[in-house]
């Protein structure tokens, strides 16, 4: 057993056509490179997901490691190199599933100094303590791998990357935009249509018409204002705000003319989807109940799907009380929290990261910005046998992705909630005395 561990995951490497861009290659590299250095005495756990194998549709078999090699051969190189140093040890995710399924694997990345472990966990000891390591997919009810080892045992995600993630990729180059191929980074898979339609909206339709129509989304909540003061001057009822409304107008000449126009067109287009929304309305319930029936839209789609994670590490606590860490990915999204005195930890990924931030006002599509957190965790004993987590990140410049329309009409998202520097855990012989991580 090593000293010290550094955990990384997600890094999804490889894929058809543009899921062959690594944008992080330099900086993995570089860290690669530090290990390689270390007076340490490290290892690496890469939990889950180092590859895209599901997105590698052009070949078969062993034949998708070779193309591997064959793509990134500085990082293979690199891998045996840091391999010779400190031990790299990989356990499969869902988007490498393959590596779990054919004993091959297991000598081809040994000949680069990396060892596969064919596990859905694996468990180190930090001091007098038990880490214990899952990729996370079997959490999850779209990826959950329902015979481990199984070559055919694919779930349904399985089969949406092979038909929609990989021709992302193959058709992402097509688009005025190369963006279609960051379909990886959507999360969860339900917000894709809505990230679909934000890039068409703001990337892929013409200009003409996208500056055309922007003008009436934008004031489509002053519209429906707008329909209200014209119902109660139509009625007689209040005559006084279309009255000043007009008189406004009036003030500012074509340019008022104009906002009428647009009002009035915005007046129209309300009062058709009032004539229709009563049948729009039970249809879209009914595909919506048929959607959560299929378990592909839940209540909280934007939010943070821990608890489940948290009920599989208290499962895990509950079975060995020596364990003091659970470690994850899959989600992409790095987390750290206290879970009955323990610690419950996210590695997130280093693929580039979507934000949705809705417009002001208006009726525009949401936009998603573009960043980037390359993070790993660092743990080792502490002098009383506890475990130290310590957490760092990467610098890496955040992409400006975004057009100047989707700046105008939205804010840029506030910085993310931090996780620690450094967390403790104490060792078992202290937690029921005192039960709560401490942070610095």
């Amino acid at each position: 057993m090593a000293d010290v561990y550094y955990f990384i995951s997600d890094l999804h490497i490889g894929g058809d056509e543009q899921l062959q861009q690594v944008d992080f290659l330099d900086e993995l590299l570089s860290f690669l490179r530090d290990l390689e250095t270390t007076s340490e005495d490290a290892e690496l756990v890469i939990n889950g997901d180092a590859f895209g194998l599901w997105e590698l549709t052009q070949v078969d078999g062993l034949a998708k490691f070779d193309t591997l090699v064959e793509q990134y051969p500085e990082l293979f190189e690199q891998f045996r190199a840091t391999g010779e140093r400190i031990p790299i040890t990989l356990i499969p995710g869902n988007h490498d599933y393959e590596l779990a399924a054919y004993d091959e694997y297991v000598d081809r990345l040994a000949a680069y100094n990396v060892t596969l472990e064919q596990e859905v966990s694996l468990t180190r000891e930090v001091g007098s303590s038990v880490v214990h390591v899952e990729h996370g997919m079997q959490e999850d009810p779209g990826n959950r791998i329902p015979d481990f080892g199984n070559a055919y045992a694919n779930p349904p995600g399985y089969f949406v990357n092979r038909q929609i993630t990989s021709r992302a990729g193959r058709l992402s180059g097509r688009g005025k935009y190369n963006w279609l191929k960051d379909i990886q980074a959507v999360t969860p898979m339900t917000q894709i249509p809505d990230w679909m339609m934000s890039n068409y909206f703001y990337r892929e339709m013409s200009a003409w018409l996208r500056y055309a129509v922007v003008p009436f989304l934008l004031l489509f909540n002053v519209g429906l204002l707008y329909v209200v003061i014209f119902g109660l001057d139509r009625a007689g009822l209040w005559s006084l705000p279309m009255n000043a409304i007009e008189r406004v107008l009036r003030l500012f000449g074509p340019v008022g003319d104009l906002v009428n126009i647009v009002l009035t067109a915005n007046l129209v287009v309300i009062a058709l989807l009032l004539v229709i929304a009563v049948p729009l309305s039970v249809f879209f319930r009914d595909v919506r109940k048929t959607l959560r029936r299929f378990g592909l839209v839940r209540p909280s789609d934007r939010e943070e799907p821990v608890e489940k994670y948290h009920d599989r590490a208290r499962a895990v606590f509950a079975a060995d009380p020596r364990v003091a860490v659970y470690v994850y990915g899959h989600t992409h999204r790095p987390s750290l929290h206290e879970v009955e005195g323990r610690l419950v930890l996210n590695t997130g990924t280093w693929l580039k990261r979507l934000h949705r931030v809705d417009p002001f006002f208006g009726l525009l599509p949401p936009v998603y910005y573009s960043s980037y957190r390359l993070n790993y965790f660092r743990l080792t004993a502490t002098a009383d046998g506890g475990v130290r987590v310590e957490y760092d990140v990467i610098d890496k410049p955040n992409p400006a992705d975004e057009t100047l329309l989707q700046r105008l009409t939205t804010r840029t998202p506030t910085r993310e909630r931090t996780i620690p520097a450094e967390t403790v855990v104490a060792p078992p012989h202290r937690r029921e005395s005192d039960p709560e991580p401490s942070n610095r």
